[in-house]
């Protein structure tokens, strides 16, 4: 399993994935679930991937391809689209032939594959825009109702999303809360694991700002994860019936 989540605010985007893979409990992998498509100045597409790595990895695979071809067209590729709803339409169109595929290949085991993504990016002149990809290849997108979008297993690192992010939240308070949304999914569920991968983009540069990648035993986040377990107790031990 997964868990990836994607801010839309009015400063920029963050976007953060974990990278454990698994199929059964002595087969565990890393895999990078995050991936870029820059045109830097004029288009900056990140996508995070869930599901059946096998979907998953094919699907980005036929995107670069679609960016590299000589005959490429505003039909087929992400780079070319003219809006960002027409870059959601050609990654869900991609994303639904694939899984489809994959999933006739796999009927003769009575198995079946399935696969989300959350696309985040911006052109240049249009404004920052989020979706979220079903597998099916329909999608919704973020809103000032509702910034952020997660695909995964998600139910662990809601709730603090739900408290603390909206629209005005600083970009440097959205990567606070998503790294505490991750390390509450981290705590939750071993099905998701690190190292972890972050970036940051800044509204109108048409480019990933900024990327980090966390690694198992990183101090900035053992430090943020032990003083948020704190102040969780703290505040607990405050309540009074």
């Amino acid at each position: 399993m997964t868990y990836c989540v994607g801010l839309l605010l009015n400063e920029g985007m963050v976007c953060l994935s974990d990278t454990r893979t698994n199929a059964g409990l002595d087969n565990i992998a890393t895999y990078r679930k995050m991936f870029h498509f820059v045109d830097e100045g004029e288009r900056v597409i990140t996508i995070m991937t869930a599901g059946s790595l096998s979907v998953t990895q094919t699907t980005i695979a036929r995107l670069r391809e679609a960016v590299d071809d000589a005959d490429a067209t505003e039909a087929t590729s992400i780079m070319k689209a003219p809006t960002l709803l027409k870059v959601a339409s050609i990654i869900g169109e991609t994303l639904a032939a694939v899984r489809l595929e994959v999933n006739e290949k796999l009927s003769a085991a009575q198995a079946s594959a399935s696969a989300s993504m959350i696309m985040a990016g911006q052109r240049k002149g249009g404004a920052m825009r989020l979706f979220l990809i079903y597998p099916e290849g329909n999608f919704i997108e973020a809103t000032e109702d509702t910034p952020f979008l997660q695909i995964g297993e998600h139910k662990y690192g809601k709730p603090i999303l739900d408290r603390v992010v909206k629209p005005n939240t600083s970009l440097a308070d959205a990567e606070k809360a998503v790294l505490l949304s991750m390390d509450s999914t981290l705590r939750s569920n071993l099905s998701v694991g690190m190292p972890l991968d972050l970036c940051i983009i800044e509204r109108d540069a048409c480019k990933v700002s900024r990327t980090r990648r966390i690694e198992p035993g990183d101090a900035a986040f053992r430090a943020m994860s032990e003083g948020w377990s704190k102040a969780l107790r703290d505040g607990f031990l405050q309540i009074t019936l």
